[in-house]
C-alpha cells in the first residue's frame, strides 16, 4: 500500500490495481473458515479498480471507498480490524472477520457474521474480539462517518506500483 495521508485523525492508504500482494486464503469451497494450519498464502496482484482505505488511529475499523471498474463511486466497505500498530516500514493489524457495506443511499448490510462466529469456534478470534468487532460496528454506525470527505480523491497517475518490502512477513512486537 502507498500511504496517502498520515494524520492525527486518519491514515489513508492506496492499493493500485496490479500491486503485488500476499493474500491469506482460509476458506473452503463452501466459504466456511478453515483452521489456521490449513490457510494458504496466495501471491497475486491486486484486482479491480484499486482501494483507498481510511483508518482512524486507535479505532478498530477501516473504511474502504468502493468504486466500479469505471471508477464510479459505489459506497463504503467498513472492515472491522484491530487498531493499527505502527512498525518501521508500515502498519500491522488483524482482521476481525465482520464487515459492513454501506451504499450511497445509506443502506447498511452486515457481512460475514457467520465468519465471525466460525473464527471464535475455531479459536482464531476470542469472544472478546467478537465483542470488539460488534461494538465497533455499532459505534461506526452511530457516528455515521459517511460521506468521508475522500470520495473525490484520485491517485496520482504517475505513481509506480510498490513492491513488498523485505521482512513484510515478520510481525514486530
Amino acid at each position: 500500500m502507498r500511504v496517502v495521508a498520515d494524520q492525527a485523525d486518519v491514515v489513508a492508504t492506496w492499493v493500485a490495481p496490479g500491486t503485488p500482494i500476499v493474500y491469506p486464503n482460509g476458506q473452503d469451497e463452501e466459504g466456511r473458515l478453515l483452521p489456521l494450519d490449513r490457510w494458504q498464502l496466495e501471491h497475486r496482484p491486486w484486482f479491480g479498480s484499486g482501494a483507498l482505505d481510511l483508518t482512524p488511529p486507535g479505532h478498530a475499523h477501516a473504511i474502504r471507498l468502493l468504486r466500479d471498474d469505471d471508477s464510479s463511486f459505489q459506497g463504503w466497505y467498513v472492515n472491522l480490524q484491530a487498531p493499527l500498530r505502527r512498525r518501521r516500514d508500515g502498519f500491522d493489524t488483524r482482521d476481525l472477520q465482520l464487515d459492513l457495506v454501506v451504499d450511497p443511499a445509506g443502506s447498511v448490510t452486515w457481512k460475514d457474521e457467520d465468519h465471525l462466529e466460525q473464527a471464535v469456534e475455531l479459536g482464531l478470534l476470542s469472544a472478546g474480539d467478537a465483542r470488539l468487532a460488534r461494538g465497533e460496528a455499532e459505534r461506526v454506525l452511530a457516528e455515521w462517518p459517511f460521506p468521508t470527505g475522500w470520495e473525490d480523491w484520485r491517485p496520482d497517475p504517475g505513481w509506480e506500483l510498490p513492491e513488498l518490502p523485505a521482512g513484510w512477513d515478520v510481525a514486530e512486537r
